[in-house]
């Protein structure tokens, strides 16, 4: 891999540019020390300062596309330390260098879903809107990866957890999830959020029809045998028993 050479004097330009704002003069004032280019009058001055402007510009451009990565990187060590607070922020700012990676929204999903439940009332006040505006960030960074990526798998299974488990939506979720199984017939955890989000809408029959695929396809004796016993209350809630 190719490493990305910047000077001294440009990096200070890129942190200034991230960090605080410069005036366009101090810009050109620094644009000036660092290429020697000052007031050009002739031909080959004008191509000159060109020249050095146009490297300068791809110069930046490699750099900003670093720091993208960089605060990608970054967020997925925070997410280690199950530090989401700091790790969402990371993958905000990621966003800003790359505002079309799906990735990166599915990430800030995660990461606002676990603040969610970080976000306690601590004055006492009986609201709950911090945690609500948080799942909603959620909802809307895996609505945004699904946008960019139909197929995005982990961003559906998300969604389709975010709504039945976190936002009380379950309608919202069967779309999605039957989405999901359509390109990983074999998931069964989705099997599992979908047979849960039919029986909390009321439709038992297919919530037990969803369990019984659990139970033909799943070679985990756990989950085949949750699977049987949720099966079993959903056939009683259909017929009433």
């Amino acid at each position: 891999m190719k490493k990305i050479h910047i000077t001294a004097s440009l990096l200070l330009l890129i942190l200034m540019f991230v960090s605080c704002g410069l005036s366009n003069a101090a810009v050109k004032r620094l644009q000036q020390t660092e290429e020697g280019v000052s007031s050009p009058t002739t031909i080959d001055e004008y191509k000159e300062a060109i020249a050095k402007y146009e490297k300068r510009v791809a110069d930046i451009t490699l750099a900003n596309e670093q720091i993208g990565i960089w605060y990608k990187i970054l967020g997925s060590r925070y997410i280690d330390l199950k530090m989401w607070g700091e790790a969402l922020s990371c993958y905000q700012k990621a966003i800003e260098y790359y505002p079309t990676n799906q990735n990166l929204y599915y990430y800030v999903g995660v990461c606002a879903g676990y603040m969610a439940h970080s976000a306690l009332d601590y004055d006492a006040t009986g609201s709950t809107a911090k945690k609500y505006n948080y799942l909603k960030l959620s909802e809307s960074a895996y609505l945004r990866a699904i946008a960019i990526e139909s197929r995005y798998v982990r961003a559906l299974y998300g969604l389709g957890v975010l709504y039945v488990f976190e936002l009380g939506e379950s309608k919202k979720a069967i779309p999605y999830l039957k989405t999901l199984l359509t390109i990983d017939t074999g998931h069964t955890d989705a099997k599992s959020v979908l047979a849960n989000a039919y029986y909390r809408i009321g439709d038992f029959q297919a919530s037990a029809a969803m369990y019984d695929s659990i139970i033909k396809t799943t070679k985990d004796k756990e989950k085949k045998a949750l699977a049987e016993e949720n099966k079993k209350v959903a056939l009683d809630a259909a017929y009433g028993r």
